[in-house]
C-alpha cells in the first residue's frame, strides 16, 4: 500500500457542479454524490488508452482508495496520477496488486516555469531525456509542452 499526495485545487476539472436534484422517475434510484464522483473517476481511468487494471475499485472517502490489478508498475502509477491529477482530490492511497513487478518510478510535481527538458536536466542530468518522461506520462499528456503546475508526472528509472 502506498499513500500519495497531490494538489487538492490542480488538475482536471471532471466533477460536475452539484445542483438541485432533478425529479425523478420511480424506476430509477438517483445516483448519489459519491456515485457520481466515482463514476467520473473511473472514465478518467478508463480513458486511458493502453493502460490496463483489472477488478479495480474505488472507494471514495477523505481520499480515494484504488484496489484492482495492474499487469506493470508504469501502469499502476499511471492510474494513481490519472486519479490524484483530478481537482479536488488531494490524497491517493494505493492497494494495487502488480502482477508482472519492475522499478518503480518516482513522481515529480510540476512547478511554475517547467518544462519537460529543465525536468529531464535535473532528475537525469541531461535535458535531451525528456522524451522519456514525455513517453511515461502518455497518454495523460498529449503534447510535451501541455503540462501545468501542481500536475504529478511519472520519472521513470533508467535502466543501465
Amino acid at each position: 500500500m502506498g499513500l500519495f499526495s497531490f494538489i487538492k485545487n490542480a488538475g482536471a476539472k471532471i466533477f460536475k457542479k452539484k445542483a438541485a436534484p432533478a425529479p425523478v422517475e420511480a424506476a430509477a434510484a438517483p445516483m448519489t454524490e459519491e456515485q457520481m464522483d466515482i463514476q467520473a473517476l473511473t472514465n478518467e481511468v478508463n480513458n486511458l488508452t493502453g493502460v490496463g487494471i483489472s477488478d479495480m475499485n474505488l472507494i471514495m472517502g477523505k481520499s480515494v482508495s484504488v484496489h484492482g490489478t495492474c499487469e506493470t508498475n508504469a501502469d499502476r502509477e499511471k492510474v494513481i496520477l490519472a486519479l490524484g491529477n483530478v481537482e479536488g482530490i488531494c490524497t491517493v492511497e494505493d492497494y494495487i496488486t502488480v502482477s508482472n513487478p519492475e522499478p518503480e518510478s518516482k513522481f515529480y510535481t510540476v512547478q511554475k516555469g517547467d518544462s519537460l527538458s529543465l525536468i529531464a536536466k535535473s532528475q537525469y542530468g541531461d535535458p535531451m531525456k525528456y522524451p522519456l518522461i514525455f513517453e511515461a506520462n502518455k497518454p495523460m499528456l498529449s503534447h510535451p509542452d501541455k503540462i501545468y503546475p501542481g500536475q504529478n508526472l511519472r520519472i521513470p528509472a533508467i535502466v543501465a
